[in-house]
């Protein structure tokens, strides 16, 4: 059953903290695949990339978001999900699909850590090249998007309940 809610965006976007939040606000459980890959690999992402390059990264990111079968929660992948077809397939079968949609400037201001933070990126790659690349996959793989530019954590989960159209929370 598809009921399952999985928030997309760029790193710093707050799939992490809104999934939290939401997760709360709908009595559901919450799944951190970043925290999936590190138990699963035994490393910190950052520790990944460095030791094992950016495509093993993609990979066990690709695997471990290919080994959730969850029902009702709130699921907030890494952002370089969308650098892998199948994983995104898998996330879509799971349920609906929201992207946290921000703008570039507003990421910059909100990232500071960008080289120690397990932010998959090829060498030489900047924010901006990573934003110019994922973001129309975001578009393409989400259900909606949700523009949370400049929003509190409490406005950001509301405009995602509202997204969400009433037809959550589904019960366990």
């Amino acid at each position: 059953m598809k009921d399952n809610i999985t928030l997309i965006g760029m790193p710093g976007s707050g799939k992490s903290t809104v999934g939290v939040l939401l997760a709360k606000a709908l009595g559901l459980p919450f799944i951190d695949t970043d925290l999936l890959i590190q138990q699963r690999e035994g490393l910190l992402l950052q520790e990944l990339l460095d030791q094992r390059g950016l495509d093993a990264f993609l990979d066990a990111e690709e695997a471990a978001i290919r080994s959730l079968d969850c029902r009702a929660s709130v699921i907030a992948p890494g952002g370089s999900a969308v650098c892998r077809e199948r994983a995104m397939e898998h996330l879509r079968a799971l349920g609906r699909v929201l992207y946290l949609r921000v703008p570039l400037p507003e990421l910059e201001r909100r990232i500071d850590n960008i080289t120690t933070r397990g932010i998959a990126m090829a060498p030489g790659q900047t924010l901006a090249d990573l934003y110019a690349y994922r973001a129309p996959l975001y578009e393409r793989f989400a259900g909606a998007a949700v523009d949370v530019a400049g929003d509190t954590l409490e406005q950001t989960v509301a405009a995602v309940l509202r997204a969400l159209g009433g037809r959550f929370p589904p019960r366990l």
